[in-house]
């Protein structure tokens, strides 16, 4: 099945209203949809290179929107969320961060944990929706999420456009290790900025 859904995105890519089918895979990702906007940010980019920018500005701003859908599904409707969580095998880890947080002490973590999802391969859709169940500051959820999406459509962008074909054959091959790494290595500043300043 998600091979079928991968080959689909793919098609879309190619649509003429290749921008709208962007925008709809950017949102529903960010809540439910297995299948990452880079599938199709990747030959959109190479077909349009003088579009890179308006296409990552695209699949950044719709996939807040739908990581703000996502929050609203765990804030507003606990049964949803949690089956979707539980999809994910990240049940523990929410009742976990919900002892924490109120305990004061997972602030900066889950923040950390959010960049990262939605910077690097995690499913992003599981963390938008976790951060509505445990009712994390909705204005900062959106600030990390704008951040961490724009970072790394912008990234995939415009190496789309710098290397074409040669970015999509290393994206296949590496891109899930650089991301995490590079997310890695941002949260690891972002904190000791943080502790130390």
């Amino acid at each position: 099945m998600l091979k079928t859904l991968y080959k689909k995105c793919l098609e879309l890519a190619s649509h003429k209203s290749s921008n709208f089918y962007l925008s709809f895979v950017s949102f529903v990702e960010s809540s439910f949809f297995p299948i990452p906007p880079d599938v199709m940010i990747i030959p959109m980019v190479i077909a349009k290179k003088k579009e890179y920018i308006k296409i990552f500005l695209i699949a950044s701003v719709f996939s807040v929107l739908g990581g703000i859908f996502g929050y609203l599904i765990g804030y507003l409707f606990f049964d949803l969320a949690m089956f979707v969580v539980e999809f994910y095998g990240y049940e523990n880890k929410v009742e976990n961060l919900k002892l924490s947080m109120s305990e004061g002490s997972g602030f900066v973590a889950w923040l950390s944990i959010l960049f990262l999802a939605g910077f690097t391969p995690l499913p992003y859709k599981a963390f938008t929706i976790s951060s509505g169940l445990i009712a994390f500051s909705l204005p900062v959820f959106i600030i990390v999420s704008l951040i961490s999406r724009s970072l790394r459509f912008f990234i995939v962008a415009y190496l789309s456009y710098k290397f074409g074909e040669l970015f999509t054959e290393y994206m296949d091959k590496y891109g899930s290790k650089w991301f995490t790494i590079i997310g890695i290595i941002i949260v690891i500043i972002f904190i000791f900025i943080y502790l130390f300043f």
